[in-house]
C-alpha cells in the first residue's frame, strides 16, 4: 500500500523532511502501526518518533487516534503536541 506522509514543526525539522511517499508492507494497517514502521529505519526517525514521545495524528486530515485503519492514497500526518506557524 502507497500513502502519503506529513511532518509538521520539530518533527519536520529533526526528520529533515516535511512530506514523503512510502509503500508499505502489507501487515501496516492502522496509523500506529505506520508509526512503528517509521521508528524501525532507526536513528533520528526512531528519536523523533519512538514510543516515549507524544504525538498527534491527522487522517486526511482530521485529527484522529492512532489506531485509525489507513487506505491506500491516504494521508497520514504527525504533530507535536503543540505545533505553531
Amino acid at each position: 500500500m502507497k500513502i502519503e506522509l506529513r511532518f509538521f514543526a520539530d518533527l519536520r525539522v529533526a526528520l529533515n523532511v516535511s512530506a514523503e511517499s512510502v509503500h508499505l508492507p502489507e501487515e501496516v494497517k492502522t496509523i500506529a502501526d505506520v508509526r512503528a514502521y517509521l521508528v524501525t529505519r532507526g536513528g533520528v526517525w526512531a528519536e523523533a518518533l519512538g514510543e516515549d514521545k507524544v504525538l498527534r495524528t491527522a487522517y486526511n486530515q482530521v485529527m484522529r487516534d492512532p489506531q485509525t485503519p489507513i487506505t491506500e492514497g491516504c494521508e497520514v500526518a504527525f504533530f507535536p503536541p503543540v505545533s505553531g506557524g
